[in-house]
């Protein structure tokens, strides 16, 4: 599947939203957002944030609570059952929201998030309290069960709304998984580094495997290294100061057709007021710089805040995403005249 599928001149979301109230945030998403999303709302705690919604993701790998953290099980645990039962919360929420709007059914698009399976393993601990990272094989089982899962998961929303469904993998330790910066369970058993090329392979049966376009989100330092072995997949990444590098990047990505979700709009309120009108001066002015054709701003870029919204206030998470939507909607329309 290629990037070029992803609907462009829109804004969106990354996927975390404040509070606890799946349906106050699914409302403010739906009705905000041409490109809506799954809201994600980690404050409701275990099971609800990235990694133990995995939890309810991975097919025939248990997960349980661990003292730091998630860990591999034997058998299904209450975790697993908690992140099941807000998953489909979250999921019946979006469908009643999209019986009132008459959307089922339409094709529209909407986008769900998952974690990576390389962040996942960095996370994620082994029975004897090693990272998953740590065992080859067990990564190997992650990616797997990863696909499976989110093959799954694609398959219910489809049902469930009849929509156009793009799946975003965030993997924000995916540059310290290639770099082996992941810390060990000691200092004296180093977890060995995954080449970016062989992180890219697996990503590539993964996304061949779910079978829709794919994103990858990461909030780190982009790795281009990685995203040139990864055609067809769009890339989520904060630009707010790009460098030389990330220039580059932006400039091979398009060149080769590919979809950017520009992370520009602050993910905490900011100092001064902002304008959909600045957000999207700012990103003509980028393509200005890299020497792109203005027109890519309308059919290869999506807007978005720079990171999820969890730790916003409800007001900015609503006021951000207005200003994301509106944005969109004005690279989407002209824009040369910007």
């Amino acid at each position: 599947m290629t990037g070029a599928a992803l609907p462009t001149g829109v804004g969106t979301g990354v996927g975390s939203m404040p509070g606890t109230d799946a349906r106050t945030a699914a409302a403010v998403v739906n009705g905000e957002l041409d490109l809506a999303h799954l809201v994600e709302l980690p404050a409701r705690g275990i099971g609800a944030d990235l990694i133990g919604r995995m939890a309810a993701i991975l097919v025939d790998l248990p997960m349980d609570t661990a003292t730091w953290g998630y860990r591999l099980a034997q058998r299904h645990s209450r975790l697993a059952r908690r992140a099941a039962d807000l998953l489909a919360e979250d999921l019946d929420v979006v469908e009643e929201l999209w019986e009132t709007a008459g959307f089922i059914g339409t094709g529209r698009t909407f986008k769900v998030q998952v974690a990576g399976p390389f962040t996942t393993s960095a996370s994620v601990e082994l029975t004897n309290g090693q990272r998953v990272l740590k065992d080859h094989g067990a990564v190997r089982d992650i990616v797997e069960s990863t696909a499976e899962g989110v093959r799954e998961h694609v398959a219910e929303v489809e049902r469930r709304l009849g929509a156009r469904v793009v799946v975003q993998l965030d993997e924000p330790m995916v540059g310290q998984v290639i770099d082996g910066t992941v810390k060990p369970l000691t200092r004296f058993d180093p977890i060995r580094a995954i080449p970016a090329v062989e992180v890219a392979r697996a990503l590539t049966d993964l996304v061949d495997h779910v079978g829709v376009p794919v994103v990858l989100h990461d909030c780190g330092t982009p790795r281009w290294d990685l995203l040139e072995h990864l055609p067809g997949v769009a890339y989520s990444i904060d630009i707010t100061k790009p460098s030389a590098t990330d220039l580059d990047g932006i400039g091979m990505l398009v060149d080769r057709g590919g979809v950017l979700l520009a992370g520009r709009v602050p993910s905490t309120a900011p100092d001064r007021p902002l304008a959909a009108e600045h957000v999207a001066t700012e990103l003509a002015a980028l393509t200005d710089r890299i020497g792109l054709d203005r027109k890519v701003l309308s059919d290869n870029v999506i807007v978005t805040p720079t990171c999820g919204l969890a730790g916003a206030s409800a007001k900015w998470a609503e006021t951000a995403l207005a200003i994301t939507a509106e944005a969109g909607q004005l690279l989407g329309s002209d824009p040369s005249a910007l």
